[in-house]
């Protein structure tokens, strides 16, 4: 079984979700971006990733979700907390992670049933569209705070640094 290209996806996946989780830890949640707190982008960019990651065409909304909520732009009357985000994020996690699982190289030309795109079409969307937000998210904490949250590229070099990359820099300074 061929499963090379699945592997580098899921290496390259996990830095995603650690950034977006670091985006959650560092932001002003009720900061207005383009009009909308900062939390309906959040949540706008983790519904995507557990909706178009897999099959957007065959797919059952969170049990919190009210319809157009994924939109910042619509009213809603659900506020989901940090900790639900955050909560949410780690059943994406799980649930991507288990799927890249499932898959096998070939699987990635395949369209799921009732899309339009391949697997890895999908898979390609969302690592653009999750480290938009994510980029997004960090701007308006950079801009807020002076200090631009932790970027991970590679799993294997992620230094937890207390999550902001200013203390990171300066603890790396002093250390010369």
């Amino acid at each position: 079984m061929n499963n090379q290209l699945c592997m580098i996806i899921k290496e390259v996946v996990v830095p995603n979700f650690l950034n977006i989780k670091t985006s959650l830890q560092t932001y002003d949640r009720d900061a207005l971006c383009c009009g909308a707190p900062c939390w309906r982008w959040a949540y706008h960019a983790l519904h995507s990733a557990d909706k178009w990651f897999f099959n957007p065409f065959v797919y059952e909304e969170p049990e919190f979700h009210e319809e157009g909520m994924d939109n910042p732009d619509n009213p809603t009357s659900v506020v989901l907390t940090d900790e639900q985000l955050l909560s949410y994020l780690d059943k994406i996690e799980d649930k991507t992670l288990k799927y890249l699982d499932s898959l096998t190289d070939d699987m990635l030309y395949e369209k799921p049933e009732k899309c339009p795109y391949t697997r890895m079409e999908l898979v390609l969307r969302q690592f653009r569209h999750l480290s938009f937000h994510t980029g997004m998210l960090n701007g308006q904490t950079a801009l807020s705070t002076g200090q631009f949250p932790m970027w991970v590229s590679e799993t294997s070099s992620y230094v937890d640094d207390g999550i902001f990359f200013g203390r990171y820099r300066k603890a790396k300074d002093s250390a010369k």
